[in-house]
């Protein structure tokens, strides 16, 4: 009877509200399936209320669905022109996506109502991600009494290195402002200082699921799964079930189906249905970029670097979610590397190696700046080291890219990071990855590699893309970019697609072969292996066969082990041809395991039974 009463208690007040009332008393309990129902009763009952819809849209923002929120500000903006929580619930979804309508909305929501302090927050720190510093503190001081705008201030003196402790003891004890801080962390790729200030923002708050959610996903970022899923868990029991949160914990989840391969300098995470298969195909081409890379920065990164490869696009895309003008293939985390498999890509379509080159580039320049280098500059360096051991890897401009040039969109050096970051048309982002590349190159025709390394030196402190361009150039931006785009006018550029198709090539490899090139087609399908080496037993048979016809027989076993690790239907076959290439290698002992492993498979195999015989017997010379 008690608990009845006090039931009663705690229900009439809302019974006793209005709908629009009691959704925000719903919201503002935690409620939130509620409190979207009562709203909707409330739009249903006042369909004219712009404030209404704002404020319904906001709820549902909060609750992970940016699309129908747009709709309702819309809806709202419709009934009431110019209405500024509208104007700026649009602004905030739009940064979401760090599309550049958010600068625009955040702008035309201050201009109908210039008291509304939260707009004003949000502009200073979309300032701040531009790198318009001085406009974002001029926002933040117009409201001195926000502690997000004082969040701002701190992180302008943060993101310089400079001492911050005036204005984060104005903020301290203040979750969110912390981790508005931590979120610009994030986007300058400083992940520990990152997570340190997450910390403090779920100390500061427990119920902060969303900080305690981007805690977890940076924890995880930086390789630290067992202690990013218990921070995961916790925020997504809690109620906080964003599709970045959930998908996490799927991925960490399949990670069962992972094999680990340990090596001193690195670690390989690939699935195991094609883990023996890949193996050594990336762990060539790891050890010879390590290698390279060793000599051309000068210096061995810090620890091992975790290579993830992903057969499934989704999981590798969990991987990118929340971070803006990452590459569609992969991303690099300090140490740590995601990208994806060969196989989560159309045949043809994706160059695995050139990928993995760039990214692990990523992983030294990011090192040797103390992650202080611009986005443009490592993007750039990355972009450059594809081609710059095998220039055969460079591949056709896009139509998207020859567009841009001829419309003539490449941005100033000065602020070539914002084609990255909040692009302004659909393709700018795969316009900077060119621009920044080609800019790599250039620097490196005119002034050299010692020159990119000494650049690289000058970003290892906090500084300006025009400082280093005046000082390590001796020009000024504007000279730079003129003299870039005369040198760029004059470089062939050919449009097209990849010629990386697998049917194509073998086709390719035949003509040769009719030709009696035997080496040529060789080298025609081991490009191949770069591209696409899963889902193919006919490539690796072929190109195996061909190895030995050419006495390549350390190349031939390769390939062998590859057709058996693809389970191939004819298993004897392949174990007898490799037991032949390590007779070959004068490897007696891989020999009888490989012949012995095709006779358990067909006993009455009458050439692997001659084979065995001659490994058998002692004292003679065996055939080859």
């Amino acid at each position: 009877m008690k608990l009845a009463a006090s039931l009663l208690l705690m229900v009439s007040p809302l019974l006793a509200q209005n709908a629009a009332q009691r959704a925000e008393a719903l919201w503002k309990q935690r409620q939130y399936a509620d409190a979207n129902n009562a709203f909707r009763q409330a739009v249903n009952e006042q369909p004219n209320d712009a404030a209404l819809k704002a404020r319904w849209g906001l709820l549902l923002r909060d609750r992970f669905n940016s699309g129908d929120a747009a709709g309702l500000f819309n809806e709202a903006l419709q009934l009431r022109k110019d209405y500024g929580p509208a104007l700026l619930g649009l602004a905030r979804v739009y940064a979401e996506s760090f599309d550049r309508r958010a600068l625009e909305f955040a702008r035309k929501a201050l201009d109908a109502d210039p008291k509304l302090d939260e707009a004003r927050e949000i502009l200073s720190h979309l300032l701040v991600e531009d790198g318009d510093f001085d406009a974002a503190a001029k926002e933040a001081d117009r409201i001195p009494s926000s502690r997000l705008a004082l969040a701002a201030r701190a992180t302008i003196e943060l993101l310089h290195d400079r001492d911050a402790s005036g204005w984060l003891t104005k903020v301290d004890g203040d979750s969110a402002a912390y981790a508005r801080i931590a979120r610009h962390f994030v986007l300058n790729r400083r992940y520990e200082e990152a997570i340190a200030h997450y910390r403090k923002a779920v100390a500061f708050d427990p119920l902060n699921l969303s900080a305690q959610s981007e805690l977890g996903i940076n924890l995880m970022r930086t390789g630290r799964d067992q202690e990013a899923r218990a921070v995961l868990e916790a925020a997504y029991n809690a109620g906080f079930t964003d599709k970045a949160t959930s998908n996490s914990l799927r991925l960490l989840d399949s990670y069962k189906n992972f094999a680990v391969i340990t090596h001193p300098r690195y670690v390989l995470r690939l699935h195991k249905s094609e883990a023996d298969l890949l193996r050594p195909y990336v762990e060539r081409e790891m050890e010879s970029a390590l290698a390279v890379y060793d000599r051309k920065y000068g210096f061995q990164l810090p620890g091992p670097v975790t290579v993830e490869m992903y057969p499934d696009h989704e999981d590798f895309a969990v991987r990118t979610m929340g971070m803006p003008g990452l590459g569609a293939l992969g991303v690099t985390f300090g140490l740590s590397i995601a990208m994806d498999s060969p196989s989560a890509r159309k045949p043809g379509s994706f160059h695995w190696a050139g990928t993995l080159w760039h990214e692990l580039s990523h992983a030294y320049v990011v090192t040797a700046t103390n992650h202080r280098v611009p986005r443009w500059f490592t993007e750039g360096v990355s972009v450059f080291e594809e081609t710059a051991t095998r220039p055969e890897w460079r591949e056709p401009i896009t139509p998207e890219i020859a567009s841009a040039l001829k419309q003539k969109l490449l941005l100033p050096i000065a602020k070539l990071d914002r084609g990255f970051i909040r692009p302004s048309y659909p393709s700018q982002v795969v316009v900077s990855y060119f621009q920044a590349g080609r800019i790599c190159d250039f620097i490196h025709e005119r002034w050299g590699w010692p020159k990119l390394l000494s650049m690289m030196k000058r970003f290892s402190q906090v500084t300006s893309t025009p400082a280093v361009i005046e000082k390590e150039l001796g020009l000024k931006p504007e000279e730079f970019d003129t003299q870039f785009l005369e040198w760029l006018s004059r470089q062939k550029l050919v449009e097209g697609k990849p010629d990386h198709d697998p049917a194509l090539v073998m086709k390719h490899a035949d003509e040769l072969l009719s030709k009696g090139d035997r080496a040529a087609a060789e080298k025609a399908l081991s490009a191949l292996l770069w591209v696409y080496p899963v889902k193919d037993e006919d490539l690796h048979r072929r190109l195996a066969s061909l190895r030995g016809e050419l006495g390549m027989w350390e190349g031939a076993a390769e390939e062998w082990r590859s057709v058996i690790a693809l389970k191939t239907a004819d298993p004897a076959s392949a174990h007898f041809e490799l037991a032949r290439a390590y007779n070959a290698l004068k490897r007696p002992e891989q020999a009888r395991d490989a012949v012995l492993a095709a006779l358990e498979i067909a006993p009455g195999y009458r050439p692997a039974q001659r084979l065995l015989l001659e490994l058998t017997k002692p004292g003679e010379e065996r055939k080859r």
